[in-house]
């Protein structure tokens, strides 16, 4: 059995992040599965750096975590940002959705954790809530 690929946007990063979230324990689940080699997690630094203007230590936080591989911002994920601020959606989820999107290292995609899976739609992504 493959592992499985979860990115974690803003949203879940923040989760991860504070203890007293309501879906802290669900991504920490995620995390846990991923120390145990069950799953690989990918943390997208532009997704993370927004998260980090709202709760100040996030990306710090998250880059500290051992089990968690952070995305870089290069070139093909600038194009594709461009082309979702367009569209309107946040400097939060472009990078995520970039991500998330099939490529060629990962060609199915990587599931996308998010608390807030309707900001996805039509995005080619598939988007899942920790708690569900």
């Amino acid at each position: 059995m493959a592992a499985i690929a979860v990115v974690l946007d803003h949203t879940t990063a923040a989760a991860l992040y504070d203890p007293k979230d309501p879906f802290n324990e669900a991504v920490a689940a995620f995390y846990v599965q991923a120390c145990d080699g069950l799953g690989d997690l990918y943390a997208p630094v532009l997704s993370l750096t927004a998260g980090d203007a709202d709760r100040p230590g996030l990306l710090s936080y998250i880059k500290g975590l051992r089990f968690i591989r952070i995305e870089t911002f290069d070139t093909d994920a600038a194009v594709t940002a461009t082309e979702l601020l367009g569209f309107g959606h946040s400097w939060a989820a472009v990078h995520a959705i970039h991500a998330a999107r099939p490529s060629v290292p990962q060609p199915t995609g990587r599931f996308l954790l998010t608390v807030t899976p309707k900001a996805y739609a039509g995005t080619g992504v598939q988007a899942v809530h920790p708690g569900q």
